[in-house]
């Protein structure tokens, strides 16, 4: 069937992910026609047609996508998980190939959205320059974002759709079941603290208190997103993609504890993951009391990735200036972020 003049198809790989899941939304409500893809049978609150395709199997992954020859945007935000960062460089590269290749050869394409992080920068290793700027020089060893975006560079050359990479801070999103949610972390310690008449403590070290770390609330970055698929001066570019502003968590923690009602008293290095798997049962009998639509905390969140962010004891934020020069000019006040997010959740009944 010929392609429809203008017409945007959005295939969203990753889609049931807090980035994906943002991103059909809001592509949902700009009258794009879209496409989820996920490696796992999965339904879908939105109404669109969901694809399971393994894209490690390149002739799987092949037959899965071979209807899919209206695509004209790849919006790219899977990823796999493995023991080490080696070992992530291989799977997460291949997919990435399998797929792009693939629509490449059946559709008419035009664009490729990478989503990456600051892992590029060196984050994931300790403490690196900040502000991180997209004209940083990259960083020795393995790691898959970079890897990830060395190749779509190098398969683009001389082609004529374009790629782009964002590389968000920290997501802030209201969607529960997903290890990667901060803000859902700190909604359920803080209903957890308030059911037992303790104080809110901040959970990392005096160093933390006091570090910097960059925020990116989910439907910012879902438009950003949408913004770099088409605007030429997104093409072959990558940027980072943030609220716009910078706090500390000395900023951020009182005014998280004044929207539970809660004291707060000095911090104490705490595992939310050892904490969740403590007070499961009392999670239990709060969703009883209060009629919460997720009884087990830990389908909810199993408090891995909070633990990752509060035991950075050094700033983690990128300079988001060439998003904005570039001609997006969202920006979202992040303990507003905060705010409406913990809002939603409650309202949501995820949270008490």
């Amino acid at each position: 069937m010929a392609q429809t003049q203008g017409k945007k198809v959005a295939l969203v790989a990753g889609a049931t992910g807090i980035v994906g899941s943002q991103l059909i939304k809001t592509l949902r409500e700009q009258q794009w026609q879209v496409i989820g893809l996920t490696r796992q049978p999965a339904a879908h609150s939105d109404d669109i047609p969901l694809i399971n395709a393994n894209l490690l199997d390149a002739q799987q992954s092949a037959q899965a996508l071979a209807p899919l020859n209206q695509v004209t945007h790849i919006f790219y935000s899977a990823w796999l998980n493995a023991a080490s960062w080696r070992e992530m460089v291989e799977p997460n590269v291949t997919m990435l190939r399998n797929l792009v290749s693939n629509m490449e050869n059946i559709a008419p394409l035009r664009s490729v959205s990478l989503m990456q992080g600051y892992k590029v920068y060196g984050a994931h290793l300790g403490p690196f320059k900040t502000p991180a700027r997209e004209s940083d020089a990259g960083v020795a060893g393995a790691e898959f974002n970079a890897e990830q975006l060395r190749w779509l560079s190098d398969f683009q050359r001389g082609k004529s759709w374009h790629w782009h990479a964002l590389r968000p801070g920290v997501v802030g999103s209201p969607v529960p079941g997903n290890a990667m949610n901060l803000a859902l972390s700190i909604a359920i310690y803080a209903s957890l603290c308030k059911s037992q008449r303790l104080p809110l403590r901040f959970p990392g070290s005096l160093q933390t208190w006091h570090s910097m770390v960059g925020h990116t609330d989910a439907e910012l970055l879902a438009q950003a997103t949408l913004w770099a698929a088409d605007a030429p001066a997104a093409h072959n570019q990558a940027f980072n993609v943030n609220n716009g502003d910078l706090w500390r968590w000395s900023e951020l923690w009182p005014a998280i504890a004044r929207w539970f009602e809660l004291e707060t008293a000095p911090a104490v290095k705490l595992s939310f993951h050892q904490l969740f798997h403590d007070y499961r049962d009392l999670w239990r009998r709060i969703a009883e009391q209060h009629q919460l639509s997720e009884p087990d905390i830990l389908r909810l969140n199993d408090g891995h990735f909070a633990d990752f962010v509060f035991s950075w004891d050094y700033d983690m934020f990128g300079d988001g200036s060439k998003l904005r020069r570039a001609g997006f000019t969202a920006f979202q006040a992040t303990d507003e972020m905060f705010i409406s997010l913990f809002a939603q959740l409650r309202a949501a009944r995820i949270i008490p």
